[in-house]
């Protein structure tokens, strides 16, 4: 299989001298603000016993951040593509710094849950400007390896959250350390916010459509928390909210609709919907993308849960063990970011199948080693063969999905790739703990909850696996 041509849609600027060191600042923006969607996991008894509040409120502490992220991000991208990168980076990263000194100062459960859904909308605006940035900056073999160090920030962030988490806790007390999870990113954020200003140039005048399309991100949003939202109730033991089930097709038909209309008649959509049907390989690249953190973002959280609850692992062991898999992250990254120029789709599908052995390898050994003292053998060499194949999955990815995307749609297309991975994981969190839960429930063996939930993770791999395959096999025989 060979790789895709790449053919640009708008004449290609010339480049930008300082665009690596704008994508190294944006890039440690997006880390810090995909870092705080793992690092609180291993924090949640600390979380639940400092402040004396239930199991299902400090849920909404991990999940509120991942709806509003989701919700938010499709918008945000168009923001970014119509007001210029800079001014969203900066707005993003002024409200995230806010909600983070409010998290870590929250007197009460309340106050920190509403702080965290801000922090999660603050980083659902910084997000897409990423790829944004990535699509405006680099073109060809470079904006692969640009993606390459986008997908190794995604990769590893994931990977190292509960890492941090855990030193955080053993080094502040665990009846306060899950503040300073928090507060930690108001100096960093600060810094930030300077090199922002420095270091991202405003658009020039007349290069961006200023117009907003109001209904198209109202309707999408509602589509997209009717969607999240009972996923998130649910893994606090609510029903109520599976009602809202029934207006995510109607919901989405209208944001469908609307947007193919305005397209017709020369307004400003949220997000042309064409792309979905004349530019290969996009829509295709959303589906890969999503069924891929279905399955993949709940495991740290299974294994989070596994280690802590079911085999009594402190919060900074837990992190310890879960290292390797940012390790083998760190490693395939880059490297998948540069091969995709040359390889196409089939570095995607390698890295699935290298990731889906890791973690089988990793079910049968930690079966054999649960209750022996070389447990974290057993955990370490699969989890790092998963995290060599997880790392190649995620820049491919974004370069083959946003390779034919015009630049000056690069937001808003990138916020609705990203945008599927947010809902991909909060589903994929939900599933993959209510399968662990079932499987350890009538045993109350948390070996056979570990087994149940992977193999409901390797399901979900699985349909991710068959898209690519069928993309793979679509390119090549447009190429034919």
């Amino acid at each position: 299989m060979t790789a895709e041509p790449e053919t640009q849609t708008d004449a290609a600027p010339e480049p930008d001298p300082a665009r690596w060191r704008m994508l190294a600042v944006t890039l440690a923006v997006g880390f810090m603000s995909l870092l705080d969607v793992t690092i609180v996991n291993v924090a949640i008894p600390s979380m639940r016993s400092g402040l004396d509040t239930s199991a299902s409120t400090i849920q909404w502490v991990v999940s509120g951040y991942a709806l509003t992220f989701g919700l938010v991000l499709v918008t945000g991208g168009r923001l970014g593509d119509a007001w210029g990168r800079r001014r969203l980076m900066l707005i993003g990263l002024a409200g995230f710094v806010l909600a983070s000194a409010a998290c870590g100062l929250a007197p009460s459960a309340g106050v920190l849950v509403v702080a965290r859904l801000v922090q999660g909308m603050s980083a659902g605006l910084l997000a897409p400007q990423n790829t944004g940035l990535i699509q405006e900056l680099f073109t060809g073999a470079e904006r692969g390896k640009a993606f390459g160090l986008f997908g190794l920030v995604v990769s590893v962030a994931s990977g190292i959250g509960p890492v941090l988490g855990g030193i955080i806790i053993s080094l502040a007390g665990e009846d306060g350390g899950w503040r300073w999870i928090f507060l930690v990113n108001v100096p960093i954020g600060l810094v930030l916010l300077v090199a922002i200003a420095r270091m991202v140039p405003d658009p020039e005048p007349g290069e961006r459509d200023p117009r907003l399309d109001l209904l198209g991100a109202v309707l999408l949003g509602a589509a997209v928390l009717c969607l999240l939202l009972p996923v998130v109730a649910l893994e606090s033991r609510d029903t109520w909210a599976l009602a809202l089930l029934v207006g995510v097709p109607l919901f989405a038909w209208g944001f469908l609709a609307y947007e193919r209309r305005l397209s017709r008649t020369g307004g400003a959509p949220l997000l042309d919907v064409a792309l979905l049907r004349r530019t290969p390989g996009y829509g295709n690249g959303i589906v890969v993308g999503t069924l891929y953190f279905t399955g993949f973002t709940g495991v740290f959280l299974v294994l989070s849960v596994y280690l802590q609850d079911g085999l009594g692992y402190s919060t900074l062991v837990t992190g310890l063990l879960l290292t390797p898999f940012a390790i083998g992250s760190a490693v395939s990254s880059p490297w998948a970011g540069r091969a995709v120029s040359r390889m196409g789709r089939v570095v995607v599908i390698g890295a699935l199948v290298v990731m889906m052995s890791g973690l089988v390898l990793m079910v049968l050994l930690a079966g054999v080693a649960q209750d022996r003292p070389w447990l974290w053998a057993a955990l370490a060499l699969p989890l790092l063969v998963a995290g060599l194949g997880g790392g190649a999955v995620v820049s491919p990815n974004f370069t083959l999905t946003l390779a034919e995307v015009p630049p000056r749609m690069g937001g808003a297309a990138g916020g609705a790739l990203q945008t599927g991975q947010r809902v991909g994981s909060a589903i994929g969190a939900a599933v993959l703990v209510t399968a662990y839960q079932l499987g350890a429930g009538s045993s109350q063996d948390p070996g056979d909850g570990l087994r149940a939930a992977i193999g409901t993770a390797l399901a979900l791999l699985l349909l991710a696996l068959g898209a690519a395959l069928f993309d793979g096999w679509r390119r090549r025989q447009s190429q034919d």
